[in-house]
C-alpha cells in the first residue's frame, strides 16, 4: 500500500512516485521486483547472523541499513518527510530521534522480555511493534526492517515467530486498530504467530 506524502516528490525521480535508487530503476514495477529479491537475501543473512544482539534504536537503522544499503543511499537513516498509510500519520520526523531513543531505552528496561511469562510477553511485544509502527523511522522499508528485528527479538527471549505461515493482511489491520487504540487484533496476532 503506498504512502501519502506531503513533499510527493521528495526523494523520487521527477514527476514520479518512484524512489531514487542505486540501480537507477524509473519503473515502479521492476524497482519492487529488485526490492524484493535483494531485500529477502539480505533479511536471510541477518535471520542466520543477526548483526547485534543489543537491540538498541542505532542497532535497528543497522538492519535497515543492510536490507536496503545496495538499493538507496539513504538506507538505515531518518526519513526526513511526513508520512501517513490507511489514514495513520506516522511520528512526524523531527520527533523520530528522541522517541526511538526512549522507545528502545523501555525495551533494554525490561531486559528485552527475557523474563516474562507468555502473556505479559504478548502485551509487551505488541505493545513494542505498534510503537515502532507508529514511529515509522524510516522513508521505505519499515516493515521489513520490523519483520527482521522482532524475530531476532522473540528468539533472544526464548520464543519463536514464522513469518512464511502468517496472514500479513491480519497484522496490517491489527496496526491500523492499533494506531485508533484498539490492541485485540495485534495481539491476537502475536498469539497465534508466536511459539
Amino acid at each position: 500500500m503506498a504512502y501519502s506524502l506531503n513533499s510527493t516528490d521528495s526523494d523520487c525521480y521527477e514527476g514520479t512516485h518512484i524512489l531514487i535508487n542505486k540501480l537507477d530503476i524509473h519503473n515502479e514495477e521492476q524497482l519492487n521486483k529488485n526490492e524484493t529479491i535483494i531485500t529477502t537475501y539480505k533479511a536471510s543473512e541477518l535471520i542466520s547472523q543477526p548483526l547485534t544482539p543489543n537491540f538498541c534504536f542505532d542497532d535497528y537503522k543497522k538492519i535497515h541499513k543492510h536490507l536496503f544499503e545496495l538499493l538507496y543511499d539513504w538506507a538505515g537513516e531518518i526519513r526526513t518527510i511526513d508520512l501517513s498509510k490507511s489514514a495513520t500519520n506516522f511520528v512526524a520526523p523531527e520527533k523520530i530521534q528522541s522517541l526511538g531513543e526512549s522507545i528502545f531505552k523501555r525495551l533494554q528496561e525490561l531486559s528485552y522480555f527475557q523474563h516474562l511469562n507468555r502473556n505479559e510477553f504478548i502485551d509487551e511485544i505488541s505493545d513494542l511493534y505498534h510503537s515502532i509502527n507508529m514511529l515509522h523511522p524510516f522513508r521505505e522499508g519499515n516493515g521489513r526492517t520490523e519483520r527482521v528485528f522482532f524475530m531476532q527479538l522473540i528468539r533472544n527471549a526464548g520464543y519463536d515467530i514464522d513469518y512464511t505461515a502468517m496472514q500479513s493482511d491480519i497484522l496490517m489491520i491489527g496496526s491500523i486498530q492499533a494506531a485508533s487504540g484498539v490492541m485485540d487484533m495485534l495481539k491476537d496476532f502475536f498469539d497465534n504467530n508466536i511459539s
